[in-house]
C-alpha cells in the first residue's frame, strides 16, 4: 500500500477524491495503524500542497518516528512555511526524537536562504553533538549554508576537514565562491578538483559560469566532457555569451541544442533588447510564443526594458496588450517594467494609472513611479507621489528613492529641499552609496552650489566613473570649464575609464569655454583610445565647438563623415554658430538642408529668422515666420515652473 501511495503522487487527476478513497480503504483494512503507511499518505498530501490536511493527519497519529517528523518538516519547508518547519524541529527535539541527517539537510537550506545565521549554527551544534557532522550530505549542506550567509571562512574550514570529498562537495565549494563573486578562488578549487581526477558534473560547469569564469575555455571543456547535450549546461553557456554581448555565438549555440529552453531564449531576447536591436528581440520573443513556451514575468520584462524611446511605442503597447491577455499584468515585476517603459515615452498619465491598479504597492513600485515622473520632466508630480507614499504609512524611502528625489530637486532647482534630503541621507547612512553621492553632487551643481558639490565629492573614498561624470558636468554647468577639464585629467590619472557621459561633460566644457584644440583631442581619444562611438549629442557638441570657432568648413566636413544620420540638434548647433558670426551663406545652406530633410523642429524657423534679422533682412524674416506659422509651429515650446 505504501508503494501504491508513492506511485499515486505522479498520477492523480482528481487528487482529493482519490486520496479520500485510499484513506477509507486504509481504515477499513486496518493498514492505517502502520506508521510508514501514514507517513506515505502524509508525504502525498504535502507534495500536493495540502499542508493543513497533512498536519491534521500528523496530529491524529498515536505513534510517530523520526521519518514522519522529517516528512512533515520537509513538507512545510517545501511549501514555503520555513518558520513553521523550524518550530516543528524544536518540538521534535523537545519530545525526545533524535534528528537524522535528512532532518538537518532539509533545515539548512531554509536557514541559508532566509539568512537565519543563529538557527543554522544551532543546527550545526545539533549535528556535532549527534555525530552527524561527519555525514557528507550534512557537511555539504553546512558549507552551502555558511556560504549563503557570507561566512566563507567557516565553509572553507568544513571543506578542508572533509576526508572523502565527492563531486557534490567540490561543486558546493565552487558554488560558494561563485555566489560571493570570487572567481579566482572558484577556479583554484576547480583546478584542485581536476588535478585529483574528480568527475566533473554539469553542476560544476554551471557554478563556474556563475562565477563569470571565461566562457570560451568552459565551452571547450563542455565539448571534451561530452556535456553538449545537457540542456542546463547549454542554457548557462548561452546566458554567458549573451551577457558578454557575444550574441552570434549565443544564437549558434542555442540553435545547436536538441531541446528548446525558455531560459536561453529569455537571455537572448533580453540581450538584444538591452543592445537596442528591438526588431531581433521581437523575432525571438515571437519564437517563444510559437513554441508555446510559458512566458514568465522575467522574459516579458527583459524585452520591455528595450523599449527606450518613442520609436518603440508600437512594440511597447503590443507587449502591454500581451501582458493583459496572459494575466502577467497582475505581477508586480511586470507592472514596474511597464511603468519604466511608459516613463521613457514621457506618458506620466499611463504610469500613474498602472500604479493605481496595483493591489499591493511595495517600495520598488513607488520608486519606479517616482523615478519615472522625474525622467519625464515631471518632478513636481514625483514629489506628490512621494507625499502619498509617506501618508500610506509603513514604508520608508531607501537610497533609490532619495536618488530619484534628488534628481527631481535638480530639475526644480530647489536647493532647500535638496539639503533636507541630504540630511536624511546622512541620518540613514546612504552616503556610502555611490549613486546617492552622485545624485547629491548633480543636485548641488545644478542648483548653483558647486562648493557643496565639491565637498560631497571629496568625502567619497573611491569615486566611481558616474561620480566623476557628475563633477565634470557640474563644473561645466557652473561655467568652470578649466576645472571640468582638470577633473577629467585627474580621473584619467587615477586609472578610471571614461564613458560616453564623461565625454559629453568634457565636450560641453570645451564648447562653452572655447577650447577647440582640447575638444578635438578629447573627441579623438573617445573614438580611437576608448573605442566609444559618438552619439548625436557628441556630434552636436563638437559641431557647435567648431562653429563657434568660425571653423565652418571643418564642422561641415565632420557632419558629412558622420556614421549616423545627423538630426536637427546637430544642424541646429551649426546654425546657431552662423547667427553668432553672421555667416549667411552657410546658414542658408543648413536651412535648405533641414527643410529638405523635413525635420519637425519649430526652433529651426526661429534660428533662421534670427539669422536674417542680424543682417536686417526683414522681408526674409517675415517670410520665414509665415512659413513657420503655415507649418503649425509657433516658436519654441516651453514649460515654466512658476
Amino acid at each position: 500500500m505504501s508503494i501504491f501511495l508513492q506511485a499515486t503522487t505522479n498520477s492523480l487527476n482528481s487528487f482529493k477524491l482519490q486520496v479520500e478513497q485510499v484513506q477509507t480503504h486504509l481504515t477499513k483494512s486496518g493498514l492505517d495503524r502502520f506508521v510508514y503507511v501514514k507517513t506515505s499518505l502524509l508525504d502525498l498530501y504535502l507534495k500536493k500542497g495540502c499542508v493543513t490536511t497533512a498536519q491534521m493527519l500528523f496530529d491524529e497519529m498515536p505513534e510517530r518516528d523520526t521519518v514522519v517528523w522529517n516528512a512533515l518538516i520537509c513538507g512545510y519547508s517545501r511549501n514555503g512555511y520555513e518558520s513553521d518547519a523550524w518550530k516543528l524541529f524544536i518540538v521534535m527535539l523537545q519530545q525526545g526524537f533524535s534528528p537524522s541527517a535528512t532532518t538537518l539537510v532539509n533545515l539548512l537550506p531554509f536557514c541559508g536562504k532566509c539568512g537565519f545565521v543563529s538557527q543554522g549554527r544551532s543546527v550545526h551544534g545539533v549535528a556535532t553533538k549527534s555525530g552527524l557532522e561527519m555525514d557528507s550530505q550534512v557537511k555539504n549542506a553546512l558549507i552551502s549554508f555558511y556560504s549563503k550567509c557570507t561566512e566563507l571562512d567557516s565553509a572553507e574550514v568544513l571543506f578542508r576537514e572533509m576526508k572523502d570529498k565527492s563531486t557534490v562537495s567540490w561543486n558546493t565549494m565552487i558554488g560558494a565562491y561563485s555566489q560571493s563573486g570570487l572567481m579566482e578562488e572558484a577556479m583554484t578549487v576547480f583546478k584542485n578538483m581536476f588535478e585529483k581526477s574528480v568527475e566533473i558534473s554539469p553542476v560544476t560547469i554551471i557554478n563556474l559560469i556563475s562565477a563569470h569564469v571565461s566562457h570560451e575555455p568552459l565551452h571547450c571543456l563542455v565539448v571534451k566532457s561530452g556535456m553538449v547535450n545537457d540542456i542546463s549546461v547549454v542554457t548557462s553557456l548561452v546566458c554567458a555569451y549573451s551577457r558578454c554581448g557575444y550574441l552570434d555565438s549565443a544564437e549558434r549555440l542555442y540553435a545547436s541544442a536538441k531541446q528548446d529552453s525558455i531560459v536561453g531564449l529569455t537571455s537572448i531576447v533580453s540581450s538584444y533588447a538591452e543592445k537596442g536591436d528591438m526588431d531581433i528581440a521581437v523575432v525571438y520573443f515571437s519564437k517563444m510564443r510559437q513554441l508555446c513556451m510559458k512566458i514568465d514575468a522575467v522574459a516579458l520584462v527583459g524585452i520591455l526594458h528595450g523599449c527606450k524611446n518613442s520609436s518603440h511605442i508600437d512594440i511597447g503597447m503590443s507587449l502591454h496588450g500581451y501582458a493583459i491577455k496572459s494575466g502577467l499584468c497582475r505581477k508586480t515585476l511586470v507592472v514596474n517594467g511597464l511603468i519604466t517603459m511608459y516613463s521613457k515615452f514621457d506618458d506620466v498619465e499611463t504610469v500613474l494609472f498602472l500604479f493605481q491598479q496595483l493591489q499591493e504597492t511595495p517600495l520598488i513600485s513607488w520608486n519606479s513611479v517616482i523615478s519615472g515622473c522625474v525622467q519625464s520632466g515631471r518632478a513636481s508630480t514625483a514629489f506628490e507621489v512621494f507625499h502619498q507614499m509617506k501618508l500610506s504609512g509603513g514604508l520608508m524611502p531607501d537610497a533609490i528613492t532619495i536618488a530619484s528625489l534628488l534628481a527631481g530637486c535638480s530639475q526644480l532647482c530647489c536647493l532647500n529641499l535638496g539639503k533636507e534630503l541630504h540630511g536624511y541621507t546622512l541620518r540613514n547612512n546612504f552616503e556610502n552609496e555611490n549613486f546617492v553621492c552622485t545624485a547629491l553632487i548633480d543636485m548641488y551643481a545644478k542648483c548653483g552650489n558647486e562648493v557643496q558639490a565639491e565637498s560631497v565629492f571629496k568625502s567619497i573614498k573611491a569615486p566611481c566613473t558616474a561620480t566623476w561624470n557628475s563633477m565634470i558636468s557640474g563644473y561645466s554647468l557652473s561655467g568652470l570649464q578649466n576645472r571640468a577639464l582638470s577633473c577629467y585629467l585627474e580621473m584619467r590619472e587615477k586609472g578610471l575609464k571614461p564613458d560616453k557621459i564623461t565625454f559629453l561633460g568634457v565636450l560641453s566644457a570645451c564648447t562653452h569655454g572655447g577650447f577647440v584644440d582640447e575638444g578635438k583631442i578629447c573627441f579623438r581619444a573617445m573614438i580611437k583610445e576608448f573605442g566609444i562611438s559618438p552619439s548625436l549629442q557628441h556630434y552636436a557638441l563638437m559641431v557647435g565647438l567648431l562653429g563657434r570657432a568660425c571653423l565652418f568648413t571643418e564642422a561641415l566636413y565632420l557632419i558629412w563623415k558622420m556614421d549616423i544620420k545627423p538630426d536637427s540638434a546637430v544642424w541646429g548647433a551649426l546654425l546657431s554658430a552662423c547667427i553668432v558670426h553672421r555667416e549667411m551663406e552657410v546658414g542658408e545652406y543648413i536651412a535648405k538642408k533641414m527643410f529638405m530633410l523635413d525635420y519637425k523642429n519649430g526652433g529651426l524657423y526661429v534660428l533662421m529668422s534670427n539669422l536674417y534679422a542680424t543682417e536686417a533682412m526683414w522681408d526674409d524674416v517675415v517670410r520665414v515666420r509665415k512659413m513657420m506659422k503655415d507649418n503649425g509651429y509657433d516658436g519654441y515650446l516651453g514649460v515654466s515652473q512658476i
